[in-house]
C-alpha cells in the first residue's frame, strides 16, 4: 500500500524525494512502536537493548568505552552516560571507573547474559518476521539505499 492511501492524502506528495522522506520517517516510527511492544515484556526499551547488543557483539568480556559507545550509538555521550546510569542501577552493566567518565569501561553482567540468553532467540525470529517480507535482494537493496542516504548526512 503506498503512503499516500495507508495516511488518507486527498492529494499526492509534492515529489518522489518527499514521499520517499515521508515513507522513511512513517516506517520508523512504526518499527519504533513495534521494538517497544516487543521489548516491553523484558523490561527494555530498544536503546538499552541495542546497548546490551553492542556490549556483547562489540565488546565482549572486555567491554566498551562510553566514548564507543556514544559512537556506535549516534548519540552524543551524555545520553550514553544516563542510560548506562539506568542499565547500572538495573544490573544489567557494570563500571569501570576511569577520571573521565566518558572513557569508563562498560561491561555486561551476568544478569544481562541471563536476559540475553532469553531474548536472542525471540529477537531473531522477530526481525525476520517484520524483514521477512522483502526478498534478499530488495534487502541488499535497500541497505545499499540507506548506506549512500547516511553519507550524505
Amino acid at each position: 500500500m503506498s503512503l499516500q492511501e495507508e495516511l488518507h492524502l486527498d492529494k499526492p506528495l509534492a515529489s518522489v524525494e518527499h514521499e520517499a522522506l515521508l515513507n522513511l520517517y512513517y516506517t520508523a516510527a512504526k518499527l519504533k512502536k513495534r521494538a517497544s511492544e516487543f521489548f516491553g515484556p523484558y523490561g527494555l526499551t530498544d536503546v538499552q537493548f541495542q546497548m546490551i547488543m553492542l556490549l556483547h557483539h562489540q565488546g565482549g568480556a572486555k567491554g566498551l568505552s562510553q566514548a564507543r559507545l556514544s559512537e556506535l550509538m549516534q548519540v552524543n555521550r551524555a545520553n550514553v552516560t544516563g542510560l548506562v546510569d539506568r542499565l547500572e542501577r538495573d544490573g544489567l552493566v557494570r563500571r569501570t571507573a576511569a577520571e573521565d567518565r566518558r572513557y569508563n569501561i562498560i561491561q555486561l553482567t551476568d544478569k544481562a547474559h541471563r536476559l540475553l540468553d532469553k531474548i536472542e532467540a525471540d529477537y531473531g525470529r522477530e526481525v525476520k518476521k517484520v524483514m521477512g517480507v522483502l526478498a534478499k535482494s530488495e534487502l541488499a537493496a535497500l541497505i545499499r539505499a540507506c548506506g549512500k542516504l547516511r553519507e550524505q548526512l
